[in-house]
């Protein structure tokens, strides 16, 4: 079962809306300017803030190749740049995330309110074409969709490759699976107190040491200490404005991810940690009301200096989730 990280909640585009009457329309003058850019719209990526959309265009190359535009900023309140030098690898993740969302439903029918359910994910960055230079990052992703798998007209799941170049060099290659439900199977599926209006989460624990885990700030650290080893308790703020971008009745995957990359800085003992690499599998839904145990075992070094950590999610004893991420040799 796979864990729906980004469920969609709007209707769907194919629906006419009946605009108010002091609605702004588009004047004329504004369509001579064919080259200016804007981000796709927010509903598509399944964010609720503008400036959390890292996409900005895509076209259909053929029935299973597009091309996607996308900008990342010199600085972003959560994907901190890392030794003040890079990009955050897990914005390639968070983008390459949005393309899955946008192409659903833009290019294979997903209707709005549909559920996106997450099902494995890889990702590799090269960090000579992640650093930070003096103007955004404009991004050009070439992405190419595996197992396509359709239903009464409309995607039920589909895996897709994109690779993200940046001035014709591979900055990051991301690998995502994920399907696509209905409304009335995703509530068959949830328990159903998750949709009462007193489902709460659990309570805000304490986090861990920021520098610890590879953050600087508190409000950004997603692991509480449990007072072992390796070991943390997912923190979950539903109010951090980036992780929880909108309301949801269960912990969103990018979240999931973070806390890997957090619990591998704190196996390895780094202020800084620069993921080379993440493989992760999401196995089921991480409830925001059960407490998540995370677990990190660094494995043995690399010839080359790099080291990996499997990190695991239990709740009651069940696996949630697993991630592997390899760390670059130099970041400490």
């Amino acid at each position: 079962m796979a864990t729906s990280a980004f469920p969609a909640t709007h209707p769907a585009t194919s629906q006419d809306q009946e605009l108010p009457v002091e609605t702004p329309r588009f004047a004329p003058g504004l369509l001579r300017y064919p080259n200016l850019t804007t981000t796709v719209p927010k509903e598509l990526v399944h964010r609720a803030a503008v400036a959390e959309v890292m996409l900005t265009d895509w076209e259909r190359v053929d029935e299973t190749r597009f091309k996607v535009a996308a900008q990342w900023p010199r600085g972003h309140s959560f994907f901190t740049p890392i030794d003040g030098r890079y990009h955050d690898p897990l914005i390639a993740a968070e983008t390459i995330r949005q393309v899955g969302s946008l192409l659903g439903h833009a290019e294979f029918g997903v209707p709005f309110g549909h559920h996106y359910l997450l099902h494995d994910l890889s990702l590799r960055v090269h960090p000579e074409h992640m650093l930070i230079h003096q103007t955004p990052a404009s991004l050009d992703l070439d992405v190419t969709c595996q197992d396509v798998k359709m239903r009464g007209g409309r995607l039920a799941a589909l895996r897709y490759e994109a690779v993200v170049r940046r001035d014709g060099h591979t900055a990051a290659t991301g690998l995502f699976s994920f399907s696509c439900v209905s409304p009335a199977v995703y509530r068959r599926v949830r328990p159903a107190h998750v949709f009462r209006s007193d489902h709460r989460p659990l309570p805000l624990t304490a986090p861990a040491a920021p520098q610890s885990v590879g953050r600087m700030s508190p409000a950004d650290v997603v692991l509480s200490p449990v007072g072992e080893p390796n070991r943390w308790q997912l923190r979950l703020d539903t109010q951090h404005p980036v992780l929880f971008d909108h309301p949801g009745d269960h912990v969103p995957g990018m979240v999931l991810l973070e806390a890997a990359r957090q619990a591998a800085a704190g196996a390895l003992g780094r202020t800084s940690l620069f993921p080379l690499d993440l493989t992760s599998e999401l196995l089921q839904y991480a409830e925001l009301d059960i407490p998540c145990l995370i677990e990190a075992d660094p494995l043995p070094p690399q010839a080359d200096g790099r080291r990996a950590v499997h990190v695991t999610g239990r709740q009651q004893g069940a696996l949630v989730f697993s991630c592997t991420v390899t760390a670059a040799a130099h970041t400490g």
